[in-house]
């Protein structure tokens, strides 16, 4: 799209130009959800890993651009397994979460601010734009692209009014404002939901499956495998609805926050409220109490409950591992997979030892991330601003747990002949609603007859059955216990698990 509007339809003369006019050919996808004021579509680009460079340490040499081998030695290249073995399952985190995105983002806080002068009538040194200024403005975000983001680079200081009455640092915390809110709705947000609801749709598929508990690794009252699975799609769809809420926010107060150079020029401008006005424009939260910097306990409470999600993810990922482990699943391979390097009987539970062991380095990052961040001397300091660069490697390594986790649920099969055969071994189980109804009736030293029954002695239906004749019981509440057996002792979980997408929070 080339833009062709003459100068003479702009009625500010000193309209600023980025020295590269947009282009179609790298148009940025207009389908993302996040929409500003003016209702222009957040956009995207996909990008590219090509370079042209050789990396003159290791005299790597350089291939053509695009071409597949340069792409492959990219992979082979790169510094972080993200950008490289793991690219194809995060990039869609590249066009918020990289260096791309936080230049894109600059530019449209600049220019949005730019706009938002143009519209204060005591401004008198920006006066308002014509229709078509405003559009051409609107369209170097629309169509920014890599090319443009290069440019940009390139250029050392902008006209005086894109940075007049705000710090860099009002522009960065703005725009590392928006890259979270873009990664977040667009990208993370969405592989919740699509695990979540993979987790809920277990539950109720194997909600009347009934399995034996495990607590401290040792038989015990049995459950239904839908209902385990349940607990989790609860768990984490709580820890979703938190970080859904959470308040990303930002300021534009100036170089300590006290709006210093704007009472300076132009006295008689409310100038807390035109940032208040500018900030929630932009679709965020106005932060009115700061210093130089927006503080980030937005970001501390933001990281922190990835990171919370993150470790209910891994308790899945570590149940489902003991489950396979025990044989209650099997794996069902793709085509070619290979299940064990040297044993062809094996099938290992790859992908949720994948998605372990990346939740633990996303966390060792969030963590750090939600520590430090709030951190700041006096007014500021700039150990922020290196720390922010590193969001992006947070969110990527999580984002590949969510799909690795994803990929496993799908490989799973029941097997259930396997869970019969262990709840068949395990009629001890039975000790604990024998034991209460002992109780309710009045029966004396229901625990230790019990005790003498099932510990360190085999226990199987027959001798368990004979223990309840022998009971003094009421003849109801006799054959009540007669008729249980491992597999039927479940009690509500069935109930539980079929109504777990009542209980979520998408």
């Amino acid at each position: 799209m080339e833009l062709n509007v003459s100068s003479k339809a702009l009625t500010n003369t000193k309209l600023p130009c980025f020295a590269a006019t947009p282009t179609t050919n790298t148009l940025l996808n207009p389908s993302k959800s996040l929409t500003l004021a003016s209702h222009h579509p957040l956009p995207r680009v996909p990008l590219s890993l090509s370079s042209t460079d050789p990396l003159k340490p290791r005299k790597v040499t350089a291939m053509a651009a695009g071409s597949s081998r340069d792409l492959e030695m990219s992979n082979l290249t790169a510094l972080s397994p993200l950008d490289g073995r793991y690219w194809g399952k995060v990039k869609d985190l590249a066009s918020s979460m990289s260096e791309f995105g936080l230049i894109y983002f600059r530019v449209l806080v600049e220019i949005k601010w730019l706009l938002k002068l143009s519209r204060i009538a005591d401004v008198t040194e920006v006066p308002s734009f014509s229709k078509e200024a405003e559009a051409y403005l609107q369209a170097i975000i629309d169509g920014f692209s890599v090319d443009d983001a290069l440019e940009v680079k390139k250029i050392e200081k902008v006209l005086e009014f894109f940075h007049f009455a705000c710090t860099s640092e009002d522009i960065n915390n703005l725009s590392h404002g928006l890259m979270l809110r873009e990664a977040l709705s667009s990208v993370i947000l969405p592989s919740m939901d699509e695990l979540i609801k993979s987790i809920s749709l277990m539950a109720k598929e194997f909600a009347h499956v009934p399995m034996l508990s495990r607590t401290h690794g040792q038989p015990a009252s049995p459950t239904t495998l839908g209902k385990e699975m349940a607990i989790f799609a609860v768990r984490l769809s709580e820890e979703r609805r938190y970080l859904a809420e959470t308040k990303i926010k930002g300021k534009f107060a100036g170089a300590v926050g006290n709006y210093n150079a704007h009472v300076s020029a132009y006295p008689n401008i409310d100038w807390p409220h035109v940032a208040d006005e500018f900030v929630t424009s932009l679709g965020l939260t106005f932060n009115p109490y700061v210093t130089q910097i927006e503080p980030h306990d937005y970001m501390a409470r933001l990281f922190n409950t990835i990171s919370q999600f993150n470790n209910i993810l891994i308790d899945f990922d570590r149940d489902i591992w003991s489950y396979i482990s025990l044989g209650y699943f099997k794996q069902i391979t793709k085509a070619g997979e290979i299940g064990s390097s040297t044993m062809p009987h094996k099938v290992n539970p790859i992908d949720f030892e994948n998605s372990e062991g990346n939740l633990g380095k996303a966390n060792a990052e969030l963590t750090f991330l939600s520590m430090k961040l709030p951190v700041s001397r006096m007014q500021r300091d700039l150990t922020d601003s290196t720390v922010l660069r590193n969001m992006g490697g947070a969110l990527g390594h999580s984002l590949l747990a969510y799909k690795s986790a994803i990929q496993g649920i799908k490989k799973l099969q029941v097997n259930e002949a396997r869970l019969k055969e262990d709840l068949d071994q395990t009629w001890e189980v039975l000790a604990e609603p024998i034991q209460t109804v002992m109780r309710r009736y009045g029966v004396p030293e229901p625990y230790e007859k019990l005790k003498e029954l099932t510990r360190g002695r085999a226990v199987n239906e027959e001798s368990i059955r004979e223990f309840i004749k022998g009971l003094d019981l009421p003849e109801e509440a006799k054959s009540q216990l007669l008729k249980l057996t491992p597999h039927t002792y479940v009690g509500a979980a069935a109930a539980l698990a079929l109504a777990v997408d009542e209980a979520l929070h998408l």
